[in-house]
């Protein structure tokens, strides 16, 4: 990583395992990773998909397992939502 210090490079590797351990862990999606973490989905995206790998592969093929199902369900959870905002909202009137 360029213009990092040693330091502030394990640091950062030491986030991409943090990070991957906890998507696994909760089968947690990328919008929770950067909430729990206080980092941006981005650098979610960026831990497990670029840094993660030259760490630790197997880890980062699990984590990437986990988003891949997230990201594949995320439409039903989106309609899911919708619907209780709307069953919400006529249950008021």
């Amino acid at each position: 990583m360029k213009g990092y210090s040693q330091e502030k490079k394990l640091q950062i590797e030491e986030r991409a395992v943090e990070v991957a351990d906890y998507i696994i862990q909760n089968n947690a999606t990328v919008r929770q990773t950067a909430r729990k973490f206080g980092i941006s989905k981005s650098t979610v995206h960026k831990d497990v998909a670029e840094r993660l790998i030259s760490i630790d592969p197997i880890l980062a093929k699990e984590a990437r397992k986990v988003l891949d199902v997230n990201k594949s369900e995320r439409h039903i959870r989106g309609g899911l939502a919708t619907r209780e905002k709307y069953l919400h909202q006529h249950s008021e009137r």
